[in-house]
């Protein structure tokens, strides 16, 4: 890899991940530019405040880019990708060449880049903490929780950065074509070629088998720190991805153990809150960490008065919408008319049919807003898929019916059977985690096109782009120039 690509001088790697923290529990320490190399291991506080920091990275704006927020901005890349998340307008031409797939064949594009970068530095920074913060001084059970949610964060980058650049991954047949690099040294700067698909996964099980052994008995202080439960739900969901169906009901099950799904009431409150019960993971944007408009719920919510929600806001697709009854709350969310009523929204905000109130910012005035990464209800969606493919119709049934019930006071059960019933969880699946970045990996791991005739997408929006083939080359992201200038031994995908 390139030398000073990924390679951060020590004082400055901790000077970025100290400068705040999405814990109400950062730790007061020196001022950051003053930390010494040899203290950042020395304490466990000072690991702790490190992973705080990593914490932070998965919302802050990289690259002085707006629409570059850390992982928050890649769940917004996955569902533009698709078919059911809809831009009425261009807006302000954020996200525009995203779901018009324009980046994906371009290696020198900053989107196609961004994710790469992005990932492998959080890597990285996982790295520095692994290899160098085991003899660090001080609570030792909080200096297994910090090493744990390292071996978490390691593993959650390879998965994102194998399903983006890699070919999908399919059980029992062969996954030798080439995934991403695998970084485990923070030291080895030498060129190397690609691992296997097969290699990077072999990887990611072992970061979060690691990960699980070191939080099995440490608490989680807020939903922002990885925790065993949500570990377990990175487990279920890696396995869903690989078609290993009885690995995926079994970390699903677990995962959940003693979290709720919401309620009716507070699934209407605008997905802004990681105190929600059902909520497994997610980060909480403090107000002086905001970043206005390049926040989530800058882009996502209905409310935010940002040229973007203004001039468009996020509809849904409304065939997705058709499908479902007028008593599910998820239906409810959207509306038809566009008008929101109970919003009472600006007179300047557009107006346009089907736009979606899933989300809600603090306020017309403050983008603020939690956003989540990880809930109760992908655990319920998993399991209950893992078990229709393990042959367990009836115990799948049990399993959705519950999820639904919850969302629609009026369910009265599934009466379909077979693949009726299958692509019922798909559409459970695709209503239940709208806007919340699976869609992209969703038809990637299930070999589907994107499909956007007979939608109310927009042709000039999306540049007529109706169709992507399955198998279409641009499902796998290309890799950036920067990295094949650098690496001799790394190879392109398909352009």
């Amino acid at each position: 890899m390139k030398k000073n690509k990924f390679q951060i001088i020590y004082i400055a790697f901790f000077s970025s991940l100290m400068l705040g923290s999405c814990s109400d529990d950062f730790l007061d320490i020196n001022p950051t530019d003053s930390v010494k190399e040899e203290d950042v291991y020395s304490t466990v506080e000072n690991l702790y405040a490190a992973i705080n920091g990593m914490h932070r990275n998965m919302y802050v704006r990289q690259n002085d880019s707006q629409g570059q927020n850390g992982y928050t901005a890649q769940i917004i890349n996955a569902d533009v990708m698709g078919e059911d998340l809809i831009f009425p307008t261009t807006g302000n031409g954020w996200f525009r060449d995203i779901l018009r797939w324009l980046h994906t064949d371009n290696e020198s594009s900053t989107y196609t880049a961004y994710p790469w970068n992005f990932w492998y530095s959080m890597i990285k920074n996982a790295n520095l903490i692994i290899v160098n913060g085991g003899d660090a001084e001080g609570d030792q059970e909080l200096l297994e929780k910090v090493m744990g949610e390292a071996y978490a964060y390691r593993a959650f980058g390879h998965f994102q950065l194998v399903q983006t650049y890699g070919k999908r991954y399919v059980m029992g047949g062969d996954n030798s074509n080439q995934g991403v690099l695998i970084q485990t040294d923070p030291e080895d700067r030498d060129p190397k070629p690609r691992a296997t698909v097969e290699e990077v996964y072999a990887q990611i099980w072992s970061d979060l088998e690691e990960a699980e052994k070191r939080l099995e008995n440490a608490d989680q202080d807020n939903n922002s720190h990885f925790s065993v439960s949500n570990v377990r739900g990175l487990m279920a969901r890696v396995a869903l991805v690989q078609q290993d169906y009885l690995k995926a009901e079994q970390y699903a099950a677990m995962a959940r153990e003693g979290y709720s799904l919401m309620s009716v009431e507070d699934y209407k409150m605008g997905f802004n809150d990681y105190t929600n019960p059902e909520w497994m993971w997610g980060v909480h944007i403090r107000e002086d960490q905001t970043d206005y408009f390049g926040n989530f719920h800058a882009y996502m919510s209905r409310n935010y008065n940002s040229t973007q929600i203004r001039q468009a806001p996020k509809v849904m697709n409304v065939n997705l919408y058709d499908a479902f009854p007028d008593s599910d709350v998820r239906k409810q969310l959207v509306d038809p008319t566009g008008e929101h009523e109970e919003l009472n929204l600006p007179d300047n905000f557009s107006k346009f049919p089907y736009t979606s109130q899933k989300f809600l910012s603090e306020s017309t005035a403050s983008s603020l807003g939690d956003v989540p990464f990880m809930r109760v209800a992908e655990m319920y969606l998993i399991e209950a898929e893992a078990k229709y493919q393990n042959g367990d119709e009836p115990g799948s049934k049990a399993i959705l019916e519950e999820l639904v019930e919850a969302r629609d006071p009026d369910f009265s059960g599934f009466s379909i059977t077979g693949e009726a019933y299958y692509e019922e969880i798909l559409i459970q699946r695709r209503m239940e985690l709208w806007g919340e970045g699976f869609r992209f990996f969703d038809l990637k791991r299930l070999g589907r096109k994107v499909d956007r005739n007979g939608t109310n997408a927009v042709g000039s929006v999306i540049n007529n782009l109706w169709e992507v083939e399955a198998n279409d080359s641009r499902w796998q992201w290309a890799i950036p120039i920067q990295e094949i200038n650098a690496n001799p031994e790394i190879d392109q995908n398909p352009l």
